[in-house]
This record gives C-alpha cells, structure tokens and sequence, in this order.
C-alpha cells in the first residue's frame, strides 16, 4: 500500500541537521527553526531536558502551521541536542570564555551526547525518541583550547564544539551513534519519520537525489532573517 503524500516540515535552523536528511535522500518541503526558550528546569536531567525541548519544538511548529490552516499531511521533525558531564549539562556558548570553561570540563573525560527527537502530525500524536552516544576527549593542551576558541568553530554549538570539524581531532573513543553528535541521528529519524508514515524512499525511486539546497537555503535565510 502506497503512503500518503506527508510534507516534512524541519524544525530547525541547523545546516547540519538539514545536510544529514539530504544525505538519506529526504528533501523537507519547508524549514522552520523553532526559536524557544532552552533553559534547563531546577535539577532536569540532561536526557530528559533533550526529550522535552524536542517535543516544545514540535508542538511549536504544528501550531503555527495549523494556525495558518497548514497542518493537514504536514509531519514536523524537531530535534534538541544536549551535552553532558555526569549531569551537568554544558551550554552552547555564545562567548570564548564559556567555550574555554567547556572545553577544559571536556579535557580527557568521557561525555554523554543525548539527541531528543520528536515526530509530529496533524493528529496530534508525537512519536519520542531519545538517542545517546559517549564520546571522550583526549587531554587537550592550553595550545589546543586557544586554538579552538579561535577558530570560532564552537559558537552556538552544543557542548562548545563540532565533530564533523576541527574537534573531531580531540576525540579518541565514541560508542554510539555518530551522526547523533553532530546534531541528528540519521538512523533513528528515518525510522521515526517512517514509522510515522512518511515516504523516505520517494526520492530514491523516482531518481530524484539531485541536491536542491538552493530553495532551502533561501527559505532559511528568509525565517531567519
């Protein structure tokens, strides 16, 4: 039996998340980054800070788009990714001095990297993920923390850094999933995007891979703007 034809809608202003859906061949119809309040409650567990700002992004997004009349056969992927010592949780730092103060807790110890995912319809029902990957830095060197803050690479990022980038050279062990500690674990969204009932072999069958990032970047700078 055929799916129906469900719009992606990406909640999300991450070009990382964006480029690892195109990587499975999934192209979302529209971009909408959910811009919310991330602040952990009073003594919130790291896994269950990921799950719940996933589930606000989600919850955000349909509500917009059913407010504009735009929910029917709309699925909203959102996701949150925290980093964490034990159960301190790292921010994402704005600033070099809160990068340097993460990257010294993350130097030569072993973090957890939990990803919140949460699919959402037009019928309410949201379908919660939680993935975790360990990751353990080797001891990184006064050197090496200058250097990195002044690549800039951390800002915005969760736990101050980027895998895929300049810090994938600090890390000497990682159980789990990897593209969970770049922003979005591309295994577990395809099975929950599917299991949701959207199509994520249309493009593979109808030849239809040719990369169209050009409309969505556009569409991202204009939300974002």
């Amino acid at each position: 039996m055929a799916k129906r034809a469900l719009k992606l809608v990406l909640a999300s202003a991450s070009p990382r998340r964006l480029e690892l859906l195109q990587q499975a061949g999934i192209e979302p119809d529209r971009l909408m980054p959910a811009d919310l309040d991330e602040t952990p409650k009073k003594n919130e567990h790291p896994r269950a800070l990921a799950k719940r700002l996933a589930r606000e992004k989600a919850e955000h997004i349909l509500s917009l788009l059913a407010a504009r009349g735009e929910a029917e056969d709309r699925l909203v992927l959102a996701a949150d990714t925290v980093v964490s010592v034990s159960r301190q949780i790292l921010p994402k730092p704005e600033l070099s001095e809160d990068a340097v103060s993460n990257l010294r807790i993350l130097s030569g110890r072993t973090h957890r990297v939990y990803t919140g995912l949460c699919v959402l319809g037009a019928s309410g029902r949201a379908r919660l993920r939680l993935v975790e990957t360990r990751v353990r830095f080797k001891r990184l060197s006064r050197e090496d923390i200058e250097a990195y803050v002044a690549s800039g690479e951390w800002r915005g990022k969760a736990g101050g850094y980027a895998i895929q980038g300049l810090a994938g050279s600090f890390v000497v062990r990682l159980v789990g999933s990897y593209t969970n500690v770049v922003g979005l674990p591309l295994a577990e969204s395809v099975d929950q995007l599917a299991g949701a009932g959207y199509d994520i072999h249309a493009r593979w069958r109808d030849g239809g891979l040719i990369e169209a990032v050009g409309a969505n970047e556009a569409e991202l700078e204009e939300v974002t703007a």
